[in-house]
C-alpha cells in the first residue's frame, strides 16, 4: 500500500472508495466523470461487489437509496446536470438519514452548459439543492491525494452522522494526474447499524421513511435533522491554513481554484507581500470560526472562484464585521482558467 502511483483524480476517488469498503456502485455516464464508472465496473465484480449502469441518473440514485437502507456502503457519481436529476432522491435520503457517497465532478452550466471545469455547483451542493431544509456533508478536494483521503473520510462521516456525503470536485481535479500514496483506511469508531433494513426474521420490524403525517411528526423530524447539522458544525469543520499568521490579506477559494490561488500567494510572498491562504475543505459545514478568527486581525479577504460568486456569500457571513471581502470570479466559458499571475495582480490590487 505504500507504493506511490501516478493516477487521475477520478481514479483516486475510486481507489479511496474501494479501500473504504464500498462494494456497491450505481451510476450513469456523463462527462467529465466517466473514469469513475469505468473503473468501478472493472474492479467491483472482481471483489464480489455490485456495479450497475442504470437506465438514468434518477434510477441510479434510487438504487443507492435502496442499497444504503440495508447498511452497505454505496455510492454514485455524476456531473452537474446529472446531479440535478438526482436531487429528489437525495432529499429523500437526507430525510431518511441514509449514509452514502455522491460524487460530483462538476462541469459548466446552467443547463447542459459544457464540459469545462466549473465551480458553479456550490449553491446546489451546500444549500441542499432539492426540496426541504436539508443538507449533505460536502467535502472539496484540491489534490489527487485528497480525492483519495476525503473519499474514505466521507464514507466514515456519512455513517457516523447518518447523512448523505458529497465529494465536490471538477474537471480539473478529476482529470489531472498527480502522485498518490495509497494507505489503509484510518480506523474510526463507527456506530452500530441497528437502523438498517434486513430480511424477514425474528427481530423487531424496522422502518425507514421520509413521510411523516402524524400531528407534529414532521416538525419533530426537521428539528432532529437540524440538531445533526449543528453537531457537524461543532465537530467536523476542516480547512487548510497557509502563511496566515502575519497576513495582511488572506486569499480564499476551494478545490482547483485554491490550487491556483496558493501559487499566487507564494508569488506574493516572494515580492514581500504578507499574504496567506485559508482554504475550506468542508463546504458544509463551512469553517465559519476559522474565518472569524483570521479576520480578527487580518481585515482583507480575497475570494477566488470559478463562477460569478457563490461561496463568497458564506465568506461574507463568516468574517469579522469590519473585514472587507473582495471577489474575483472566472465562470467557465471564458476559455481558460485564471493564471497565478492573474491572481497575483488581484492580490496587488487589494493589498
Amino acid at each position: 500500500m505504500s507504493k506511490r502511483l501516478l493516477v487521475r483524480g477520478n481514479e483516486a476517488i475510486c481507489r479511496g472508495a474501494v479501500e473504504a469498503g464500498c462494494r456497491h456502485y450505481f451510476g450513469y455516464p456523463i462527462t467529465p466523470q466517466n473514469d469513475i464508472p469505468e473503473y468501478m465496473s472493472r474492479v467491483l465484480p472482481e471483489l464480489g461487489g455490485v456495479f450497475i449502469q442504470a437506465e438514468s441518473e434518477i434510477a441510479s440514485i434510487n438504487m443507492v437509496l435502496g442499497a444504503a437502507s440495508t447498511g452497505v456502503r454505496a455510492m454514485t457519481s455524476s456531473s452537474s446536470p446529472g446531479i440535478s436529476l438526482k436531487m429528489e432522491a437525495i432529499s429523500y435520503m437526507a430525510a431518511m438519514e441514509l449514509p452514502c457517497l455522491i460524487v460530483n465532478i462538476s462541469r459548466s452550466g446552467p443547463g447542459l452548459g459544457g464540459i469545462d471545469a466549473s465551480q458553479g455547483d456550490y449553491f446546489q451542493a451546500v444549500k441542499g439543492g432539492g426540496h426541504g431544509g436539508y443538507h449533505t456533508l460536502v467535502l472539496a478536494p484540491s489534490s489527487i491525494q485528497e480525492m483519495y483521503d476525503l473519499t474514505m473520510l466521507a464514507f466514515d462521516l456519512a455513517e457516523i452522522y447518518r447523512i448523505p456525503a458529497m465529494i465536490l470536485g471538477d474537471a480539473v481535479v478529476g482529470q489531472m494526474k498527480e502522485p498518490l500514496e495509497p494507505h489503509p483506511r484510518p480506523q474510526r469508531e463507527l456506530p452500530p447499524k441497528d437502523w438498517a433494513l434486513r430480511g424477514k426474521g425474528d427481530g423487531e420490524q424496522r422502518f425507514i421513511k421520509s413521510l411523516y403525517l402524524g400531528d407534529g411528526e414532521l416538525e419533530a423530524r426537521n428539528w432532529v435533522l437540524h440538531a445533526k447539522y449543528q453537531a457537524l458544525k461543532e465537530r467536523e469543520c476542516r480547512c487548510e491554513e497557509f502563511e496566515i499568521s502575519d497576513a495582511s490579506l488572506v486569499v480564499t477559494g476551494f478545490g482547483s481554484a485554491a490550487r491556483i490561488a496558493k501559487t499566487a500567494v507564494m508569488m506574493a510572498r516572494d515580492e514581500g507581500l504578507k499574504v496567506g491562504l485559508l482554504r475550506p475543505i468542508t463546504l458544509f459545514p463551512f469553517p465559519e470560526r476559522s474565518f472569524a478568527a483570521v479576520t480578527a486581525s487580518c481585515k482583507k479577504v480575497l475570494d477566488v472562484e470559478l463562477n460569478t460568486g457563490q461561496m463568497v456569500d458564506d465568506v461574507r457571513l463568516s468574517v469579522a464585521k469590519d473585514a472587507e471581502v473582495f471577489f474575483y470570479g472566472r465562470p467557465s466559458g471564458t476559455g481558460s482558467l485564471p493564471t497565478p499571475e492573474e491572481l497575483l495582480e488581484q492580490i496587488r490590487k487589494h493589498y
